[in-house]
C-alpha cells in the first residue's frame, strides 16, 4: 500500500495550476548526511520532494515549468554507476526515471547547471525553498546570477518574484487525500500495537531502553523500518522532560512511565503518547491526576469539529486542566485570572496540537492573517494535553512532585466530526491496568 504514481502526478498538476504564469518551481530532494567516519545516517527523502515524486534517491531535484512545450515536470538525478550499485544497490537513473515516475523528462545531475540556466532565464517567477536549506540556497543564488546574462533583457529576477515554495505547496499538503488517510491509519495501527506491546512487557526492574526495544521491534514487525521521531520513554521524573530521549533509566516500583512514540509508514507519521504505572496499578494520586488529563483530552477531541478554530481543542483542554488542578488545590484563584496570568504553565507549558502527516510536525499555517485557521475535513492533528509537576516544585506538596502525564492521539477531521486513528492504544485506566496485567 503506497501512494500511486497517478496521485503524485495529480499533486504536481495541482501545484502547477496554482503557480503564476511563466513561472518555475525548484524542489530539491534530500542528500545523505554523515553520522560519523564513513557512515551516513539512514537516508530519508525530503517530504516536499517525496510528496511530488515518490522518488527515494538522494541529491535529486525536481523542476516544474507549467506550460513549457518541451516538458513541464523535469527530474535531475544520479546516473547509474556499476561500482556504486555494487555497494549501495540499484539506482533508477535518468534513462528510466521519466517513465517510471510519470515525468516529462529526466537528466543526469551533471546537466543540472546547463538545464537550469535555460529554465530560469525565461522565468518570470521562481518558487523555491527560501531560508530552509542553506546549501541549496547558495546554489540557487549561483543559478540566478548566471541566468542574468542569459535573459533577453539581461535583468535579474525582480524583487518579489522569488517566492517561497511552501506558500503554495504546504497548503496543499495540509489536506490529506483518501490514500494518505489510509497510510496514516496504518501507521497508527502499527504504533498502537507497539504501545500495547510495551505495556505488556513493563515491570519494575527493567530499563527504559528495554521498553524502547519493544517499540522498535513492533514497528519493524508491522513493516515500518523506523520511528517517525526519536521515541520518548520517560519514567518517574523523566516524564517531566518534554523531549526526553536518553531512555536509559531503571523502571522503579511506584513510578509512572510516559511513552511518546510512533512509527513512519510509507513516509507518513504516527504520534502516540500513553502514560501508565510501572507496576500495573495506579495509586490514588496518580489516578486523580491522570483522570484530569484524560478528561481534558476527551474534551479537546470533541472540539475537533469541521469549521471550528484549530485552537479550539487547546482551549477546551486548557480549561479542563485548569479546572482539574484547581480541584486538587494545585492552582488557586479564579479561572479567568489563572488563564490571563498563565500560571497554569507551571504544569501545562505546551500547546495541545500540531499538524500531522509526512512530517510528525507537519506543514501548514495555524493562522490565516490574524485569525485561527478553521478545521476542514482531511486535516490531521494530534491531541496531546499533559500535566507535569517538576521535582523540587515547592509550590505543591511533595507527593505530586516528579509526576508527568501526557495522553496523545492522532485525529483526522472527518465530514461529521473527529476520527481517532490511534484508538487501539488503551488509555482508560481500567483498560491500561488490564493490558499491563494480561501480558
Amino acid at each position: 500500500m503506497r501512494i500511486s504514481l497517478a496521485e503524485h502526478g495529480r499533486r504536481r498538476r495541482g501545484l502547477m495550476d496554482s503557480m503564476a504564469p511563466g513561472s518555475v518551481a525548484l524542489v530539491p530532494g534530500a542528500g545523505n548526511r554523515p553520522r560519523n567516519r564513513d557512515v551516513d545516517y539512514p537516508f530519508r527523502q525530503d517530504s516536499d520532494f517525496w510528496y511530488l515524486t515518490g522518488f527515494a534517491e538522494p541529491d535529486a531535484l525536481l523542476a516544474l515549468a507549467p506550460g513549457r512545450e518541451e516538458g513541464e515536470a523535469i527530474l535531475f538525478c544520479h546516473e547509474r554507476d556499476e561500482k556504486h550499485e555494487l555497494y549501495n544497490g540499484e539506482r533508477l537513473g535518468p534513462q528510466r526515471a521519466a517513465e517510471a515516475l510519470g515525468l516529462d523528462a529526466a537528466f543526469p545531475l551533471a546537466k543540472l547547471d546547463e538545464q537550469l540556466l535555460e529554465l530560469l532565464a525565461g522565468a518570470e517567477t521562481i518558487y523555491a525553498p527560501l531560508g530552509e536549506r542553506p546549501e541549496f540556497g547558495q546554489r540557487l543564488n549561483g543559478w540566478l546570477a548566471a541566468s542574468v546574462g542569459a535573459r533577453p533583457k539581461r535583468d535579474a529576477v525582480p524583487l518579489g518574484q522569488l517566492i517561497a515554495l511552501g506558500q503554495l505547496l504546504h497548503e496543499r499538503r495540509l489536506i490529506k487525500t483518501e490514500a494518505e488517510q489510509r497510510l496514516m491509519g496504518q501507521a497508527a495501527q502499527i504504533s498502537a500495537a507497539a504501545h500495547l506491546r510495551a505495556m505488556h512487557r513493563c515491570r519494575p526492574g527493567l530499563n527504559e531502553t528495554q521498553l524502547e526495544a519493544e517499540l522498535m521491534a513492533a514497528f519493524m514487525e508491522g513493516g515500518a523500518r523506523a520511528g517517525a521521531y526519536p521515541s520518548i520513554v520517560g519514567s518517574g521524573a523523566n516524564a517531566c522532560v518534554l523531549h526526553y530521549t536518553a531512555n536509559d533509566a531503571p523502571l522503579k516500583q511506584g513510578d509512572l512511565v510516559l511513552i511518546d512514540a510512533g512509527c513512519e509508514w510509507q513516509h507518513y507519521a504516527a504520534d502516540i503518547t500513553r502514560t501508565f504505572p510501572v507496576n500495573g496499578r495506579f495509586s490514588d494520586d496518580q489516578r486523580a491526576l491522570y483522570e484530569i488529563v484524560l478528561q481534558a483530552q476527551k474534551q479537546a477531541i470533541d472540539a475537533c469539529q469541521p469549521g471550528a478554530d484549530c485552537d479550539a481543542p487547546h482551549q477546551a483542554a486548557l480549561r479542563a486542566i485548569v479546572e482539574g488542578l484547581m480541584s486538587l488545590g494545585l492552582l488557586s484563584g479564579a479561572m479567568d485570572e489563572i488563564l490571563e496570568k498563565e500560571s497554569y504553565k507551571d504544569f501545562f507549558p505546551h500547546q495541545t496540537s500540531h499538524w500531522l502527516g509526512l512530517d510528525v510536525h507537519d506543514v501548514g499555517s495555524y493562522r490565516v492573517g490574524e485569525q485561527w485557521r478553521a478545521l476542514r475535513p482531511g486535516m490531521a492533528l494530534t491531541i496531546e494535553p499533559g500535566i507535569y509537576i517538576q521535582p523540587g516544585n515547592e509550590k505543591v506538596p511533595a507527593k505530586w512532585q516528579g509526576m508527568g502525564i501526557r495522553i496523545e492521539d492522532d485525529v483526522l477531521i472527518g465530514a461529521q466530526g473527529p476520527e481517532v486513528l490511534t484508538g487501539d492504544a488503551p488509555k482508560e485506566i481500567a483498560d491500561l491496568e488490564a493490558a499491563m496485567n494480561s501480558g
